[in-house]
């Protein structure tokens, strides 16, 4: 468990954060001058202190040495993979669920020429890739079995994954390695790499980029009382033990995405918590994807406003973690929060 924890705060976009930038007066994210910030946000199991970039050099110095460690990884270059573009924020990834049951779109896209269509649409649209997934992963749902989950994606994982960069939502070894064999371009496992030991020898044999999402225990139960001494540090810890033993078994390469899991055992306190301080992760180092759309949290606070599509609370969730430089946001209605991004950017232009 570290002692201090590192989040980079107060963003500036566009023309603003060039200027900035080149005034030395902020830190580019990622070493994109269109994406910067000024403060730091110091927590401890205890206390958290905000101070400006110019305050570090003030701190003690073992603590400035930890600091100044974190903001070297905030703004590190990121090298792009899996067709995602790290030069820019955010990028896409489209959802695909060729299922009869997730939570928001089961039954619309199980038939082949449906299935298809979609898929083409989501890229077309704006999406860097698609994330196919044979298995609902919704809280309540029950695990299907290996060949049904198959079943339900191969023959359109074999008409598309040549034509667009897709991404493969499962949790077994022997299905990821199946898309691997096809083509697909990264591994999108939402049980964190737990539910199948055979995972992470899968993952090193091919050296395929890989998502790692936080998760409590399994679809059936991650809702039943979660709890946490501290979520945003608790998944923090929890992203860098997992690293460490990604790197034990093997795995050097740093292809890697991280996850918070909103919705995946976490409560309305604890998913608003992770979504206002999820700029905490950009200090481990690698890029962070966010599954914010139509997600349960957009139900809870809007109550007799929420619809079946919730495209108001995805796009505003969207637009804020555009703002804390969030890399990749997986998105179900990808037009439409395409659409706002373009707004967005075109307001900061000048």
């Amino acid at each position: 468990m570290r002692g201090y924890y590192t989040r980079a705060c107060n963003f500036y976009f566009g023309k603003q954060s060039k200027y900035l930038v080149n005034k030395n007066k902020s830190i580019p994210l990622h070493q994109i001058k269109e994406v910067s910030f000024d403060h730091v946000e110091i927590f401890t199991r205890k206390s958290k202190k905000r101070i400006s970039i110019n305050q570090i050099k003030q701190l003690p110095k073992k603590l400035k040495k930890k600091i100044n460690a974190d903001i070297n990884r905030i703004k590190s270059k990121k090298k792009n993979f899996s067709n995602f573009n790290f030069k820019k924020i955010p990028n896409i990834l489209g959802v695909l669920n060729i299922t009869p049951d997730s939570f928001s779109d089961g039954g619309k896209f199980n038939k082949k020429s449906k299935g298809i269509s979609h898929a083409i649409n989501l890229y077309n649209n704006g999406a860097s890739m698609v994330d196919v997934g044979g298995e609902s992963t919704r809280p309540g749902s029950s695990s299907v079995n290996e060949k049904q989950e198959w079943n339900r994606i191969n023959k359109i994982l074999k008409l598309i994954v040549k034509k667009i960069p897709i991404s493969l939502d499962t949790r077994k070894s022997r299905i990821m390695e199946n898309g691997i064999r096809m083509g697909v371009k990264l591994i999108n496992d939402v049980s964190g790499l737990n539910y199948d030991p055979e995972t992470i020898n899968i993952l090193k044999k091919y050296k395929i980029p890989f998502v790692i999402q936080h998760s409590v225990g399994t679809p059936e139960n991650m809702q039943k009382n979660p709890k946490y001494k501290n979520e945003l540090l608790d998944i923090y810890d929890y992203f860098e033990d997992k690293i460490k033993l990604i790197r034990s078994k093997g795995i050097k390469h740093n292809n890697i995405i991280l996850d918070p899991g909103i919705g995946f055992g976490k409560n309305l306190k604890h998913n608003m918590n992770l979504i206002r301080g999820i700029s905490i992760f950009h200090s481990l180092g690698f890029p962070i994807l966010v599954g914010n759309s139509r997600k349960r949290f957009i139900k809870d606070i809007s109550k007799k406003n929420d619809s079946n599509t919730r495209i108001g609370g995805t796009m505003a969730s969207s637009i804020f973690l555009m703002m804390q430089g969030i890399q990749i946001l997986r998105i179900h209605d990808v037009n439409e929060v395409m659409q706002g991004i373009k707004v967005f950017n075109q307001i900061i232009k000048n």
